[in-house]
């Protein structure tokens, strides 16, 4: 069986192929084998939206099941931006240390709960025969005043895990990949392709 991870992003689709390698049964393959395929841009309200899209286009063009991830960071006390703008939110195609430096500016003179702060994703999984899954995982936690640490990508620098002190780029990559949110939702598909391929 055969599930394309619906993503060109390295990190991301390293970080799921860890979670994902208990599954051995499982075939995963992703944009990187289809290099003529071409994605349709984000254009959902929420995670869910976003990542449904993604994996039924991918159904739909190639015939296969997808399993997709949208992700990103939400700041209450700024309306829940970047949100699912997390990844142009300093301007159209920005690097993560433009969006990391954006938020940062735009959080100055925020203290306490104020620089409260959660991860959100949302998991997709379709199926050619119409199935359509999705699940969600949220780590609480916290922006930091600066940045802190190498690993990780994105917004890691500057986010801390609620009962933590290290942002999650200066923890190792298997704690990371224990506690975040696309740990959590991955727990929840992990389940449901282990109840489907017993039947």
């Amino acid at each position: 069986m055969e599930v394309i991870i619906a993503t060109h992003n390295l990190h991301k689709l390293r970080e799921i192929r860890k979670m994902l390698k208990e599954l051995k049964h499982i075939d995963f393959t992703s944009f990187h084998d289809y290099p003529s395929y071409i994605p349709l841009e984000e254009v959902g309200q929420s995670f869910e939206e976003n990542a449904l899209l993604k994996a039924m286009q991918v159904t739909e063009t190639l015939g296969a099941w997808a399993i997709s991830d949208d992700s990103g960071l939400v700041v209450p006390a700024l309306k829940g931006a970047p949100g699912v703008y997390s990844a142009r939110y300093a301007g159209k195609a920005p690097s993560d240390l433009e969006n990391r430096k954006k938020l940062l500016e735009d959080m100055q003179g925020f203290d306490g709960m104020s620089r409260s702060a959660y991860f959100e994703c949302s998991l997709a999984i379709t199926g050619p025969e119409g199935l359509k899954k999705t699940f969600k995982g949220i780590c609480q936690g916290y922006i930091s005043t600066e940045e802190r640490g190498k690993n990780g990508f994105g917004y890691d620098p500057i986010f801390i895990k609620n009962d933590y002190s290290q942002t999650f780029a200066e923890l190792s990559e298997s704690i990371k990949n224990r506690i975040s949110h696309r740990r959590k939702a991955m727990d929840k598909a992990l389940l449901f392709f282990e109840q489907m391929t017993q039947h």
